[in-house]
């Protein structure tokens, strides 16, 4: 099976912080997770330092390749950063 992760802690949420399927916005300082399958991307969040994941809106996402997967992560951070995240070209608001 094909596969492939990436995190990136010390991320901290712009203004309308990261959209969640469980917790709505959460905000703050939060640790960014994408994992690759071979079809899809998933993508977590949770604030830095707890153990809690929060499925970040729009994930899963289908993703063809992990060089894909790596960019959509690295989108992803950014997205967080600048706030009101979802991820990218998921389609959510």
């Amino acid at each position: 099976m094909v596969w492939a992760s990436w995190t990136t802690t010390g991320v901290f949420a712009g203004p309308g912080g990261a959209h969640t399927k469980e917790a709505g916005i959460v905000s703050g300082d939060l640790t960014v997770h994408t994992t690759w399958d071979g079809r899809q991307a998933d993508v977590t969040v949770q604030y830095s330092g707890t153990s809690q994941w929060f499925t970040l809106s729009g994930s899963p996402v289908p993703c063809a390749s992990e060089r894909d997967s790596r960019q959509l992560h690295q989108g992803v951070v950014e997205a967080v950063r600048a706030g009101g995240a979802t991820v990218p070209g998921s389609g959510q608001p």
